[in-house]
């Protein structure tokens, strides 16, 4: 974890590492044991903890009898002091979930997407669904830190906006971070799905030490979230993690990007499903409307060859072999620990796919003979897209930054 700074005018900072320190430790913890975790000085400890009582984030719990001498008052998170909302906006869905503090979720919605041509009228959807929410929780507005929106990259985060997602035709330059504000009232935070999905992995680890880490995201497209000693990676935009133009050796539809090879078509719903029409395991006729449709498709296919159909085992065979080796690749450029698997679309193939994946990364893996590297499913669900965005919130008003926490910068 983050060590503090005695010098006063971090004092947000410190506040940050404490109340960091306290969230990790789920049976409390006692202000000597802080300044042991922290590097912080008695004092300092002291008056950023007095000011953390006093703002109702911290309270003073049970005492514990540790050795000779006064018993000890351990400090807890108020768990319920503060929630944040996360929207996940997929082509397909909208995701909404409220969270406390310590990451638990309050409240959850899916929506369908209104009509994706028209942008406007999904700002106005969004913020209608959080007013929805809050009203069915009965939660406080004054409680709410923020609302994090992960949305399909690029992004152009400085300006709140989405540049042109391949999924989502007619956004071409669609503000959400200022409208959502705006309508709502509340802060607002933008960034990739993959990112958020990172986030909210590395917010529900209960790890000390470093983490290092390649989330990749399965849904309507294809991503990486990159975590390394502990830290959210974005690149020089914040658009980190486009690994679906990853070239495989089979011949694949056309991307939008105009070559034949890129994994994230080998992946693609609608090529998955073509495959299954020529197998003879879905109709000619078979509807690719909408993503709705093909969404729900791709799920019998994952479900016929988890049941163990032939032709649903080879074409779900070949794509995990393909996604294998692009992932593969990923592990040894960043000389990962770990790759967790997750999106709405992973809970579908796990069974199947995981042991393939497995074997088809580390068979792969340069660095084997000094470490390993996991392969494993994430635990959040389909929903980790919606409590990677309410985990942006969290970690911006938690995690031990020198600056932007919306907890405030006070000494």
């Amino acid at each position: 974890m983050q060590r503090g700074t005695n010098l006063g005018r971090l004092g947000g900072y410190n506040q940050a590492v404490i109340l960091d320190a306290i969230r990790r430790a789920h049976e409390g913890v006692a202000r000597v044991e802080l300044v042991e975790l922290t590097g912080l000085s008695p004092q300092t400890i002291s008056n950023v903890v007095r000011r953390l009582v006093d703002e109702g984030l911290v309270r003073e719990d049970r005492k514990a009898v540790s050795g000779p001498g006064k018993p000890r008052t351990l400090l807890k998170l108020e768990v319920s002091s503060r929630f944040a909302i996360g929207i996940h906006l997929d082509p397909a869905l909208m995701t909404l979930v409220m969270l406390r503090l310590d990451g638990e979720v309050v409240a959850s919605a899916r929506h369908e997407m209104p009509v994706v041509g028209q942008p406007d009228r999904t700002v106005e959807a969004m913020a209608d669904r959080v007013r929805e929410l809050i009203a069915e929780t009965g939660v406080a507005r004054e409680k709410i830190l923020g609302i994090g929106v992960a949305a399909p990259g690029p992004i152009d985060e400085p300006r709140g906006i989405v540049v042109g997602p391949p999924m989502l035709h007619g956004w071409e330059r669609v503000s959400l971070r200022e409208p959502l504000h705006k309508l709502t009232g509340l802060p607002v935070l933008l960034d990739k799905d993959v990112t958020a999905a990172a986030v909210a992995e590395l917010w529900a680890s209960e790890r000390t030490t470093p983490e290092n880490f390649a989330f990749i995201y399965l849904g309507t497209g294809l991503g990486a979230g990159v975590v390394l000693q502990g830290e959210v990676l974005r690149g020089s935009s914040n658009n980190i993690g486009e690994i679906g133009h990853y070239p495989t050796q089979l011949e694949v539809p056309e991307c939008y990007c105009g070559r034949r090879n890129c994994v994230g078509m080998a992946l693609a719903f609608r090529t998955l499903i073509q495959q299954g029409i020529d197998a003879g395991l879905f109709p000619q006729d078979q509807d690719l409307s909408g993503l709705a449709e093909t969404t729900a498709a791709v799920s019998r296919l994952c479900m016929m060859a988890k049941d163990g159909r032939p032709e649903a085992v080879q074409i779900c065979d070949r794509a995990a072999g393909q996604l294998g080796a692009a992932v593969a690749h990923v592990a040894n450029l960043l000389d990962v620990e770990r790759i967790i698997f997750g999106g709405p679309l992973w809970d579908g193939l796990v069974d199947f796919a995981l042991p393939r994946l497995r074997r088809e990364i580390q068979d792969r893996f340069v660095a084997h003979a000094i470490h390993g590297v996991v392969v494993e499913g994430s635990g959040l669900g389909h929903q980790v897209g919606a409590l990677g965005g309410a985990c942006l919130v969290l970690d911006h008003a938690l995690s031990p930054k020198a600056s932007g926490l919306l907890l405030g910068s006070r000494t």
